[in-house]
């Protein structure tokens, strides 16, 4: 079933938002006020969570909160990566978990944290242990990021390469499985979290190792799953059909999936980290997903994709 959406991933990174397009985000704000009202139209009682922010910074979402975005939302969402990129120390957790409250009364999610295996699987261990020790019971939703590691030909989803040196390469050694599936030291130590920690797992367009990763979890007691649908990705050809073979594949679990990257020819800027020319296309995107996926959590059968109730800008390639 779908627990909840979230509005983009990281609106603060630039890697993920383009902050010269957008330097105070009042265009992410407006994005994401046309969004929550479209998804809550579709679906009142869906939980809606403001996408991830990372760096955790309460200046930025007292921003959003005076620009109205935080009103009509149920929950905020933090990243946080103390032992790879941020520059404070695991302990600190539950501060900067009371520096997000101290600015919003609504409920703050985990919805990544986890530590890469770059330097030596020990250090993830403890990463895991220390990390369930001081968010679960403290904030309602914590996901370990993530299930498997980044395969080597991948492209991390950064801008900066080889100027970021090893903090570039640690993106591809977050994982609980090695690329090719074989378990490393802090897997078996997952389940003793699980179902109260859920795991974010982030699924490329025809991802092979879809199913595999649904036994992992299955095998893990994973109950919670966070992954994506990407605007972008509803280009492509056959899209819709990836897009039903992943969501029903994670109908098990209870799935917080989060809408993000723009599509090249839809943006300001011919990127996935461009405002959208129009926004109301982003909500559209938004509202059709939710249309068609949250109808499983009464059991009913995914419906056919309307296209015609879709504008120019949205219509899928089929």
């Amino acid at each position: 079933m779908i627990e909840a959406v979230k509005f983009w991933n990281e609106p603060n990174n630039k890697s993920h938002w383009d902050l010269e397009l957008d330097p105070n985000w009042s265009a992410y704000a407006r994005m994401v006020r046309m969004a929550s009202d479209a998804v809550r139209a579709e679906t009142p009682s869906l939980t809606q969570v403001l996408g991830g922010i990372s760096p955790i910074d309460a200046r930025f979402m007292a921003n959003l909160r005076d620009r109205g975005v935080l009103a009509g939302l149920d929950a905020v969402a933090v990243h946080g990566f103390p032992l790879d990129w941020n520059h404070w120390q695991i302990d600190e957790w539950p501060h900067r978990i009371a520096e997000i409250e101290a600015v919003t009364p609504l409920p703050v999610w985990v919805t990544e944290v986890g530590v890469s295996t770059f330097g030596a699987e020990e250090v993830q261990e403890f990463g895991l242990r220390r990390t369930a020790q001081l968010l679960l019971g403290r904030v309602p939703r914590v996901f370990w990021y993530s299930l498997y590691d980044l395969p080597q030909a991948w492209p991390a989803t950064t801008r900066h390469r080889e100027a970021e040196g090893s903090s570039y390469y640690r993106h591809f050694h977050m994982g609980l499985l090695r690329e090719d599936g074989t378990p490393k030291r802090a897997c078996a130590q997952f389940a003793d979290y699980a179902p109260e920690m859920g795991i974010c797992q982030w699924f490329h367009f025809e991802d092979h190792r879809l199913d595999d990763a649904v036994r992992w979890l299955q095998r893990l007691g994973v109950r919670r799953v966070r992954t994506g649908l990407s605007w972008a990705d509803s280009f492509r050809p056959d899209a819709w059909r990836w897009f039903d073979r992943q969501m029903h594949a994670l109908e098990p679990f209870d799935v917080t999936l989060t809408f993000c990257f723009t599509p090249e020819h839809r943006g300001i800027a011919a990127h996935h980290t461009s405002p959208p020319q129009e926004p109301g296309e982003f909500a559209e995107f938004c509202a059709a997903m939710v249309r068609r996926y949250a109808s499983s959590r009464e059991g009913n059968t995914m419906p056919p994709v309307d296209t015609a109730s879709l504008s120019p800008g949205l219509a899928p390639a089929v």
